[in-house]
């Protein structure tokens, strides 16, 4: 696998795993999302690899996509250097990650917010702790939910809790996490790569055609399921973006105070 940038990649036994590391936040944008699908997709190909685990280093699993303090955002409500398409490659790069066929655990030792609770929900298992904070917070920042979690998140919780996420912009802990089924596994803090690679390992003791043809069956369907999602949720945020809601939900997010929404 080539040189990456932002993410590294180990192996151990039929085991990989791979690390986001763009500490603290671990924010996404194309360039990470394209690399993480890079190396999954070698991974699928590579019949030494079994089972990955996601995690990622320093405070964070994965922040989601950062706006900054709302200052040097467009009048469409985009970021510098990200053009009318930016977040609809991003989008779409992401469907890659749900046609990677081996199993995926993701390891979320920290906070999983917006984009990432996206990305913490491509895995088929997440591990995590305590300290851990899940959060679809966009309708706090005044749009609409992307990265396929319209489809990933009711999936995995059930569409009422999903909704409450999504219309509360709450931010959930890993216990309460745990107990609606978002999370796995849950652990003390300093175990949660360990519980990860162990269940990847206990995955990986199995016949691989078998796990791979299993999971196929389980997820067929997946991705194109998440790729009509996300092109319905681009248009819904693409529209959404050009709201004073929407700057007024960034300013409130960076100054860290609650929004006063007028609904324009």
């Amino acid at each position: 696998m080539g040189p990456f940038k932002d993410i590294a990649v180990e192996r151990s036994g039929f085991v990989a795993l791979v690390e986001i590391r763009r500490p603290p936040n671990n924010f996404f944008d194309i360039a990470l999302i394209h690399e993480i699908a890079g190396a999954l997709e070698a991974l699928d190909e590579d019949d030494g690899c079994r089972a990955t685990v996601l995690a990622s280093q320093g405070k964070a699993f994965c922040a989601g996509a950062n706006f900054g303090d709302g200052g040097t955002l467009d009048r469409e409500g985009r970021r510098p250097g990200e053009q009318s398409q930016g977040v609809g490659h991003l989008y779409m790069e992401a469907v890659r990650l749900f046609r990677i066929k081996k199993p995926i655990i993701a390891a979320v030792h920290g906070a999983a917010v917006g984009g990432g609770l996206g990305l913490a929900m491509v895995a088929d298992f997440r591990v995590t702790c305590p300290e851990a904070r899940f959060a679809a917070n966009f309708t706090r920042l005044g749009f609409h939910p992307g990265f396929g979690l319209t489809t990933t998140l009711p999936a995995v919780i059930g569409p009422t809790k999903a909704a409450l996420m999504f219309y509360t912009s709450r931010r959930v802990t890993g216990e309460d996490a745990h107990a609606m089924g978002l999370a796995d596994v849950l652990v003390p803090q300093d175990q949660v790569r360990p519980a990860a690679l162990a269940l990847a390992a206990e995955i990986a003791e199995n016949a691989p055609l078998g796990v791979l043809a299993t999971r196929a069956t389980l997820r067929a369907g997946l991705a194109d399921r998440v790729k009509a999602a996300t092109e319905h949720e681009l248009a819904e945020q693409g529209r959404l973006r050009k709201t004073d809601d929407f700057k007024e939900g960034v300013k409130a997010m960076a100054e860290r105070r609650v929004p006063t929404f007028a609904g324009r």
